[in-house]
Order: C-alpha cells, then sequence, then structure tokens
C-alpha cells in the first residue's frame, strides 16, 4: 500500500470485526473522523505520518460503536438521579420504602421525591406498592414511584393532592386510575400517567442538557456511540429540542442521537417541529431528526399491553387500547403524508394488528417503498403479522433485553406460550427483517451485555429459557446492534461498520464478543476504549 495520506489515528494489533459481509482484520486507519483503510498491519501502519497517533489494541476485539435503537436519553440522564428501586438493589417492598425515606431525609420538606424501575412480580409481595406504602415512607413529601416499564407510576396522597386527583376524576381514554374498595390507591396508568405533569416542578433547560450529558457520558462507557431518544417531548415538551441543540453546539452532546418526536395527540410536539422544517432526516450526523412516535398500548408485565387475549388471573383484562382505530389511522396517515419515518409503540398483538392495519393503509394511499416505518417492541407478534410487517417493508425494533430483566414477569402475566414466543428476533433475521435492538433506558440498564446475553441464548436473568430457536449466533447478535441499528435509521452508509467512508465510531471490549461464551459476555466483558469520529471519547485499560 503506498502512501496516499498521513492517517490521524490507527488502531492496530487487533480483532477488528468490520461488519457482517467484511469479517475481521488486524489495523484501521482513521482521518478526518473517517475510516480510510482496514486490513494487516503491515499495510494500514504504511499510512503512519510524523503526526499520526497510534493505538495497539494489544490483540483485543474491536468493532462497530454500538446503536442502542430504543431508548430514552434524557429520561435515562434524569433517572440516574432518581432513587433506584430494581430488583437488584430493592428485592422486598421494605427495602425499597427504606430508600424512599433515606432519600426523603436529604430533600427539603415538601419536594417531589422520585423511585423508579420496581417490578412487582419479583417484588416479595407479588404486587404494586400503594400509596399508603409511600405515604409512610415519607409523609412530608409527595413522592412518585414509577415501575421499571415507565408505563404505570404509583403516587402517595401528597402527589395526588397537589395534582388534583381525586376519587371522583374522570379517568382519561387509554388511562387507568387504580382503586381500592373505592378509594384511589395511588396506581396511575398509561394516559393517566398525564394528570401527574401539572403538579411536577418543569425540568429547566440546564437540567435537560445535564441529562443529555449525563446519559450520553453513560453509554460511551458500554462501547454505545449512538442511539435513538424514542420519546422527544415526553418530559418537557419542544423544549427537549431546544436543549439538543444547546447541547451540541456546546459541546455537551456524547454521542450521536435519532430524534423520536412524540406524536400522541394531546401531547405531540410534532406540529412545532413541522412548523420549524424539523421533518425526519433534518439535521447532521450527530444530531438528526428521526421519525413520530404514536404509543398504541401499555406493557406486559404492567397488565396494560393490549392483547387478543386476557392476562393470566384477570378474564376481564386485555390491556390497554390507547387509541380508536379510525384516530390511529388518521394520526399515522397525516404523518405518513408529511414525510414522516414512524416509529410507534405497539407491544400487545392486538395493538401490533392495528399498527400493521395503519401504515398498510397509509402506504397503500400514498406509496414509499423505502419509508422504513417500525414497530417499536414488536412483543407479541403472531406469525401472520411478520408476513405482513415482510410485505409492507415494516421493521420490528425489540429489546432483547426485556427476555433478561423481564422474561419471568411476563411468564407470570401471559402463560408460557405466549411469553416464550415474543420477540421472535431469529425468525426476523431469517426473514430478512433486519431486526435491531436497544434497551429502553431507563426501563433496563444500557449495559449491552445483559443484551448480547439475552439474543444469544433466550435465557431470563432467573435462567429461565425462552425459546431458544429464537437465539442468535455471536455475529447475528452483533449484526442487530451495529448495521441493523443504523440501516433502520437511514444511517447505514454513514456508520455501523468500517469501512472506507464511515464514520470511526469504535468499541473495544476486554472479551471478544464473538469467541466468548455467553456468560463471559453477561458477567465479565467490559468496554476498554470508546471512540467517536476517531477521538478517544472513553478509555478504562
Amino acid at each position: 500500500m503506498s502512501l496516499l495520506v498521513e492517517a490521524d489515528l490507527i488502531l492496530h494489533n487487533g480483532r477488528i470485526w468490520r461488519g457482517s459481509s467484511e469479517g475481521i482484520c488486524q489495523a484501521l486507519a482513521v482521518w478526518q473522523g473517517k475510516v480510510i483503510a482496514t486490513g494487516t498491519n503491515v499495510d494500514v501502519l504504511n499510512l503512519k505520518g510524523s503526526l499520526t497517533k497510534v493505538i495497539d489494541l494489544g490483540g483485543r476485539f474491536a468493532c462497530p460503536g454500538l446503536v442502542d435503537n430504543h431508548l430514552h436519553l434524557i429520561a435515562t440522564g434524569m433517572a440516574m438521579n432518581d432513587v433506584e428501586v430494581t430488583f437488584s438493589v430493592a428485592p422486598t417492598l421494605a427495602t425499597l420504602l427504606e430508600k424512599i425515606t433515606a432519600r426523603a431525609a436529604s430533600t427539603q420538606t415538601g419536594a417531589w421525591v422520585q423511585a423508579f424501575g420496581y417490578d412487582q412480580v419479583n417484588l416479595d409481595t407479588g404486587v404494586h406498592p400503594t400509596r399508603e406504602d409511600l405515604d409512610r415512607a415519607a409523609p412530608d413529601h409527595p413522592v412518585l414511584l414509577m415501575r421499571a416499564c415507565g408505563h404505570i407510576t404509583i403516587a402517595n396522597s401528597r402527589a395526588l393532592e397537589l395534582a388534583g386527583i381525586t376519587e371522583d376524576t374522570p379517568v382519561p381514554s387509554g388511562g387507568v386510575i387504580g382503586k381500592t374498595d373505592g378509594k384511589l390507591n395511588g396506581l396511575l396508568a398509561d394516559n393517566a400517567q398525564h394528570l401527574l405533569k401539572e403538579a411536577l416542578p418543569i425540568a429547566t433547560t440546564e437540567e435537560l442538557i445535564e441529562a443529555i450529558e449525563r446519559g450520553g457520558q453513560h453509554l460511551l462507557s458500554f462501547g454505545i456511540t449512538s442511539c435513538m431518544d424514542a420519546a422527544v417531548g415526553h418530559i418537557a415538551g419542544f423544549a427537549e429540542i431546544q436543549a439538543y441543540q444547546m447541547a451540541k453546539i456546546a459541546g455537551r452532546l456524547p454521542v450521536r442521537v435519532w430524534l423520536t418526536l412524540l406524536g400522541d395527540p394531546g401531547n405531540s410536539i410534532v406540529e412545532d417541529s413541522w412548523r420549524a422544517g424539523l421533518l425526519s432526516g433534518a439535521g447532521d450526523d450527530m444530531l438528526r431528526v428521526g421519525g413520530v412516535k404514536v404509543f398504541l398500548d401499555g406493557s406486559a408485565g404492567g397488565r396494560t399491553a393490549w392483547m387478543s387475549q386476557p392476562y393470566e388471573g384477570e378474564p376481564a383484562n386485555i390491556g390497554v387500547q390507547m387509541l380508536p382505530n379510525d384516530i390511529a389511522d388518521k394520526v399515522i396517515k397525516d404523518y405518513h403524508d408529511r414525510g414522516y419515518q414512524m416509529v410507534c409503540h405497539a407491544i400487545g398483538d392486538q395493538a401490533i394488528e392495528q399498527l400493521i392495519t395503519s401504515y398498510e393503509k397509509a402506504l397503500a394511499a400514498n406509496p414509499d417503498p423505502d419509508r422504513r416505518h417500525r414497530i417499536e417492541h414488536c412483543s407479541f407478534v403472531s406469525a401472520s403479522q411478520n408476513k405482513r410487517i415482510k410485505a409492507a417493508g415494516i421493521l420490528p425494533a425489540p429489546q432483547i433485553v426485556s427476555i433478561h430483566d423481564f422474561g419471568d414477569s411476563y411468564i407470570s402475566v401471559v402463560g408460557e406460550a405466549r411469553a416464550h414466543a415474543s420477540a421472535p428476533i431469529a425468525t426476523w433475521m431469517r426473514m430478512g427483517l433486519k431486526p435491531s435492538t436497544g434497551s429502553d433506558a431507563p426501563v433496563c440498564s444500557p449495559n449491552p451485555f445483559p443484551n448480547l446475553h439475552a439474543m444469544m441464548t433466550r435465557k431470563t436473568a432467573r435462567g429461565t429459557i425462552m425459546n431458544v430457536s429464537e437465539a442468535l449466533s455471536p455475529e447475528e447478535a452483533l449484526q442487530a446492534y451495529t448495521e441493523f441499528g443504523a440501516y433502520s435509521q437511514k444511517e447505514e452508509g454513514q456508520r455501523g461498520r468500517l469501512i472506507q467512508g464511515q464514520w470511526a465510531d469504535i468499541a473495544v471490549f476486554n472479551n471478544d464478543l464473538l469467541e466468548a461464551s455467553a456468560d463471559e459476555i453477561l458477567s465479565a466483558t467490559r468496554c476498554v476504549l470508546t471512540l467517536l469520529a476517531g477521538r478517544v471519547v472513553h478509555e478504562a485499560l
């Protein structure tokens, strides 16, 4: 190889996975943030000049920076300041309440205390905490306790009072206000959670930027260089767009972000975005407008995902339909006709049915064979629905880590047959649907290793195997985490592989993700180096 250009950076002496077609190489050269050459150590080192930075990988494994294709970046950054009550830190109701009490003791009287991450199935009580539980834990503070799925919040008496919620409050369409013996028990699900918004303190622009920066740095520590923020506007409305732009200008946007605009009727930021010219594809390679998100149901673990068959032990409960069919059709067609890519939330088979039908109608009226509308989660999908997804050019966008974190919960609420068949990612691979993966953080941790483990084994955290025929090979799992994440964002020409002309977004790990066992990946793997556009942005060597 002759010296055509002096590389800015060379990585050598490693096992660098460039992509599913390109395979492994030893070395890679970067110029102006992009890959200019890959190959053997000898060939690539020919591009070394007097100013070239050289990194010896020492035999370590490197791959394209991971793409977390569905998380909530601002919410993740904010949740890092909330009280964590996930199963690993609060397995009992008593422990959960102790953590809330401890936070209240260090919080000004009357100020809000917010906690996140419980799953009632994993609690020792097996049921949701109640308003009275939270009253005992923090009698002098308004308290909100959010379930891990984000679709259920428990409020204490002070929080309900500040929000003006009483036994006589009308239940919003697509929502649930929980009552026991006619009295509020504190549970608010899906659209009913919006009743709390007016009472909560409004996040300042600086707080939003801090959350973006904090959450983004957290992602870099795992080798994640790109993400989708899955509901921009959910916390602070259109102000979140301003916060993202200010973060980018100030150099406080650590990762590439694909913005998904909240499009729910009554809470949409699409009109403001449309007037500002923020259409799908607008922006640059650090911050780009992606699609529009509409919620069509709730969560399976919270028993609010919209199913065709009832939940175990609740013959009258098939979940929550968030939008009537005619409204879903109208909203999705409107956004489709304006040119937006759609990335709608549908977990239960009935919600998936509604969404596929709305997509089919919109595409029939205004064809676009490469729009790449997505189904976020797409958990309880049928074989016949998969065929329609394929025919319509729709992409499934699951979070396979949910099997690791919540698989046993799914079994308890929908039974083994339905739970084991959920999120059939290997089927989607075989069908050529290019499934991606993500974490849905803060619902699950953005830590990619449980996600990779679940894709490769279909094992829950408790060791239950959920249909091993849907397990992926290590390379397929990496492909979902890199190439297909970029593809579903229409960015496959810019990132997702380490080939000439693509961004040098690179993650380096202490274990070989193609050769290590799934258990090693889960328990003994960490990211030691992360590069974004050829710059070292995380180092733990």
